[in-house]
């Protein structure tokens, strides 16, 4: 299997809050370079040098970086996206400096790497009622399967990683015929029009990556989903109060939100704020040692869970207000 190294540079005060972030999305063996470290390392009084290499002196003003490897599959693909959509909020959660967060493909040339993982991916089935299929493929659908056609570019949502198909599958089983529906996160726009698809009455979504949004546009698009029912916002409802109040100008029989740990805790009254009093909420993306964190903050903001799904290390909650 080939790997893609990734690197992502913060700073020395944003290197713990970063590292938990990536764990919370599954990454781990993570390598630090930290000019930090080496500047003590310079200053240690026991130590005596009588010389340092001019390439070992620059290493002081380097750049804190953090490195990790993805597979170069379309899981990886999935999870850079995946990153790359929850940086931005990553900063909504924290007073600390953590620089700029810029990331770095350095395996292969990014693009290359970006469109690759193409040959990999191919229609998934995910009940008889929905295929997701890749806008290049051919598939010939089951009488009445719905078929999502979909482009995800660079942007979260090809349906082939654990946390999507896990909402999937609840759209499919559980999607209220007509419901309002508010996609929180809503990546390549993957789990909103798949609820239009399967039958639901509007659909709202937002991103806080304006790439995402623009992704999504063109997806609702290719599947004729019809401006009328789906309405998509740019922006960080956890920092800009009048997206936050735009999107809470009515309630919602269904909330889905794929995002991570923190987000969604983070998130939590926003949740409490615009569902139904007979509403439901899905939340997915967490990686299932920090599940039990995620339930109890939802429990707190008056939830009551009704069921949890995992898969390979990701669980997916459905939740209803309390009576």
């Amino acid at each position: 299997m080939n790997w893609a190294e990734i690197s992502l540079k913060t700073t020395t005060e944003g290197i713990e809050i970063v590292d938990g972030f990536l764990m919370a999305h599954g990454v781990t063996g993570l390598m630090i370079e930290d000019a930090a470290d080496f500047n003590n390392f310079l200053k240690d009084t026991t130590i005596y040098w009588d010389y340092v290499d001019d390439e070992l002196m620059k290493m002081a003003s380097c750049d804190t970086v953090i490195k990790f490897y993805l597979a170069d599959n379309p899981q990886g693909f999935e999870t850079l996206n995946q990153i790359r959509a929850d940086l931005p909020s990553l900063r909504a959660t924290t007073e600390l400096n953590l620089g700029e967060l810029a990331l770095t493909v350095n395996y292969k040339e990014e693009e290359e790497w970006e469109t690759a993982w193409k040959k990999y991916y191919h229609p998934i089935v995910i009940s008889d009622r929905l295929a997701i299929v890749p806008q290049w493929e051919q598939f010939d659908p089951l009488p009445g399967q719905k078929v999502l056609r979909l482009d995800p570019g660079m942007a979260f949502g090809t349906g082939g990683h654990h946390t999507t198909r896990l909402c999937l599958g609840f759209l499919c089983d559980n999607l209220p015929a007509g419901c309002d529906l508010l996609d929180m996160g809503c990546g390549s726009g993957i789990l909103s029009i798949a609820a239009l698809l399967l039958g639901a009455g509007t659909v709202t979504g937002v991103d806080i990556d304006q790439l995402a949004v623009k992704i999504s546009h063109e997806n609702a698009a290719l599947n004729g989903v019809d401006n009328e029912q789906l309405s998509l916002y740019c922006g960080n409802v956890l920092a800009d109060s009048a997206l936050a109040d735009k999107l809470g100008e009515k309630q919602y029989d269904v909330i889905v939100a794929n995002i991570v740990a923190d987000v969604i805790i983070a998130m939590a009254p926003l949740f409490a704020r615009y569902l139904k009093k007979s509403g439901t909420l899905v939340v997915s993306g967490i990686i299932s040692e920090r599940a039990e964190e995620v339930l109890s903050v939802l429990r707190s903001n008056g939830f009551s869970v009704q069921e949890v799904k995992e898969e390979n290390d990701w669980a997916a909650a459905v939740l209803t207000p309390e009576a």
